[in-house]
């Protein structure tokens, strides 16, 4: 069982040992998945360059349910199948890199309890290198109070290469480098938990990696944000953080990698691995952003004017290439007639099977309508009536804003469906 709450950062009896008088040594845990503890003591340290990988969030097995599946396709499982593929491609980075360490600030699985699949076949495929070292670390989604099992059987069934952090506590990831975890106990833990990183030994002159899962603002002010400065309060010459899914620096040594595949419309990029490179001690970080993304996801904007071709000014937006591995969400504002609003409706109908995935978004775009447009529904009859009944209440002061919107859109979904069956 792995001690969870604040006895992974407080009270800990092992701080006490590796505080206590003895002989230099840095020693490994001989137990698969345990932490390497560090004397202090150590004398000082000649130090030679230190390459590593910093990902996080990697979120294996997450299903994707706010992706609508089309009939015809399984843009879900391609999602997760590409999920699954970052880690093959973070290897990649980190022998393009010469690293032979991955750091995964968090949330490595979508959930505490994987299927057997998803753990296992993740597993496997870090295990497929030997050369490099996979070392975890819990996050929100995979903490240790929620996901005690998964840490257990992960312990005990990873392969030698690959390392559970559930300890916070020092860690040797070679004589003259120490890595400093802060595991998460439980999801929205309340308090920030690398606030034991500046007790945290480490051998003199040893680089000093912090890894941690948090926000650096705390928007609730429930006091478990994690300070822009603690690699300054913890002497770190690196942070790497997880939990924020963009790429996002901090300062020059508390980074977030951000997610290797991104899941949301929201950061407008492919996702990246950090390839880090320290020289030593107090030097500034070299990083390299290392492409790992398979699918781009984009949020656009497609601001409108009567008279304009919309059509037209939709298909200038749109990517050229890669629309296959693109998911795309197109925000329409402005003003158009009904036929402006049809025609720009019908071309992304059309367009939409080139994508992976493609929605338009064009509950903000206000509909200019008069008799004349009313007249290509129809000229009397049921549907002209009906057409009317809309125009007037999407007109009428009487109404609310938002019924009189969800009028206008009525009236030009009837448009477009007459003109369809026109076609």
């Amino acid at each position: 069982m792995f001690p969870i709450g604040s006895e992974t950062c407080r009270n800990r009896r092992a701080i006490g040992a590796i505080l206590s008088p003895g002989p230099a040594r840095a020693d490994v845990s001989a137990a698969h998945g345990g932490s390497a503890v560090i004397s202090h003591s150590l004398p000082e340290i000649e130090m030679s360059e230190f390459r590593f990988i910093h990902v996080s969030d990697l979120h294996l097995g997450r299903r994707y349910a706010n992706i609508p599946q089309p009939e015809d396709g399984n843009i879900r499982g391609r999602l997760m199948e590409a999920r699954h593929g970052t880690i093959e491609r973070i290897a990649a980075a980190a022998r393009d890199h010469g690293a032979e360490h991955v750091l995964v600030a968090g949330d490595s699985f979508d959930t505490p309890t994987p299927s057997d699949v998803v753990l296992r076949q993740a597993l496997s495929a870090m295990g497929r290198d030997p050369d490099i070292m996979w070392w975890l670390l819990p996050g929100n989604h995979d903490n240790l109070r929620d996901g005690e099992p998964l840490w257990e059987q992960i312990a005990r069934q990873a392969p030698q290469n690959v390392r559970p952090l559930t300890r916070a506590e020092p860690v040797s990831l070679r004589p003259d480098v120490t890595l400093l975890p802060c595991p998460v106990t439980y999801r929205s833990a309340g308090r920030d938990l690398t606030e034991c990183l500046p007790r945290m030994p480490s051998a003199e002159g040893a680089l000093r990696i912090g890894l941690a899962h948090g926000g650096v603002v705390d928007f609730v002010e429930a006091g478990d944000n994690i300070p822009p400065d603690r690699d300054r309060s913890a002497r770190l010459d690196y942070l790497a953080l997880g939990d924020w899914h963009g790429r996002m620096a901090v300062g020059p040594r508390v980074q977030y990698s951000g997610t290797p595949e991104q899941d949301r419309f929201k950061h407008d990029r492919r996702g990246v691995a950090l390839a880090v490179t320290l020289e030593g001690v107090g030097m500034p970080p070299r990083i390299e952003e290392m492409p790992i993304g398979q699918f781009h996801w984009s949020s656009i904007e497609l601001p409108l004017y009567h008279g304009q071709d919309a059509a037209q000014a939709l298909a200038a937006l749109l990517p050229a290439e890669g629309r296959r591995d693109a998911l795309v969400r197109v925000n329409a504002t402005g003003w158009s007639s009904l036929p402006e609003h049809d025609a720009l409706t019908t071309a992304a109908a059309r367009i939409a099977p080139d994508f992976a995935h493609f929605e338009l978004r064009a509950e903000d775009l206000q509909i200019a309508h008069d008799d004349a447009d009313l007249d290509e529904i129809d000229q009397a009859g049921a549907l002209r009536k009906a057409a009317e009944t809309l125009q007037e209440e999407s007109r009428s002061q009487t109404l609310s804003q938002e019924d009189r919107d969800i009028s206008s859109a009525a009236l030009a979904r009837l448009y477009s469906y007459v003109k369809e069956d026109a076609r």
